[in-house]
């Protein structure tokens, strides 16, 4: 799947899961990099927009997770640096299960759900079962500018993992959220914005303060890891989703 869903901006991945690519003056950043089988047909996905591996410059990752880093070790063989926030750096590098709300013990409350098998068993068949560690990634901080092309702004929006952060890319209109918003429950069948399941953050009352550091924020549309693209403003989308969470 690939599909332009703004000036400048394209979505790769699957119904289950989603990526990014952002252009700015023929240069190419990649938001997240989603799971490791869409390495079988990155080169194919690219040359519809006329493009190749070599030509992504960075991937900025919003967190750690194995459904977010999964070409990033195949996009820097092709030349592109690898950031993400410091905090979530040894999960990079040392992949394993979740803790605290997201941890095994309270995942299994979950199993009696469909939404969960068909989740989880479309992760696992896509390699999210088999995270790729990546190495020595470069770090920012929240707040931060990127020195990449589209020259996002990094927004601190902890919760999902210690150092999920999301992207604005002002010029763009468009915020990338990761997992600090959904717009397709995965465990559920809801839709619109919302916080992601509470099984699936390991801290999930600050991942509903985090809602805060996007509400004033000016885009047009919202772009997160799993669900469709949604069309408004951040304070609208962030009013939703507190209300989904009731």
């Amino acid at each position: 799947m690939i599909e332009k869903v703004a000036e400048g901006v394209h979505r790769l991945g699957s119904p289950l899961v989603s990526w990014y690519l952002v252009e700015e003056g023929g240069r190419l950043t990649a938001v997240d990099a989603g799971l490791p089988a869409f390495a079988d047909d990155l080169e194919d996905q690219l040359a519809l927009i006329g493009r190749r591996p070599a030509d992504v410059e960075a991937v900025i990752l919003t967190h750690s997770d194995a459904d977010h880093t999964g070409v990033a070790a195949q996009l820097r063989e092709a030349g592109a640096r690898v950031l993400i926030h410091p905090d979530d750096d040894e999960t990079l590098r040392k992949p394993g299960p979740k803790s605290g709300d997201a941890s095994p013990r309270n995942l299994v409350t979950q199993l009696y759900k469909p939404g969960f098998w068909r989740f989880f068993f479309g992760m696992a068949r896509a390699g999210g079962a088999k995270p790729i560690p990546i190495e020595g990634a470069e770090h920012f901080a929240a707040g931060d500018r990127l020195d990449v092309p589209g020259s996002p702004q990094a927004i601190a929006t902890p919760g999902h993992t210690p150092g999920h952060c999301s992207f604005l890319f002002a010029e763009h209109g468009a915020l990338f959220v990761g997992d600090s918003m959904c717009t397709s429950n995965p465990l559920a069948r809801s839709e619109g914005p919302e916080v992601m399941p509470k099984v699936t953050n390991v801290d999930d009352e600050r991942a509903v303060i985090s809602l805060d550091a996007m509400e004033e924020l000016e885009a047009d549309v919202i772009l997160p890891g799993h669900g469709e693209p949604w069309h408004g403003s951040p304070s609208v989308a962030v009013k939703r989703a507190r209300a989904a969470r009731g």
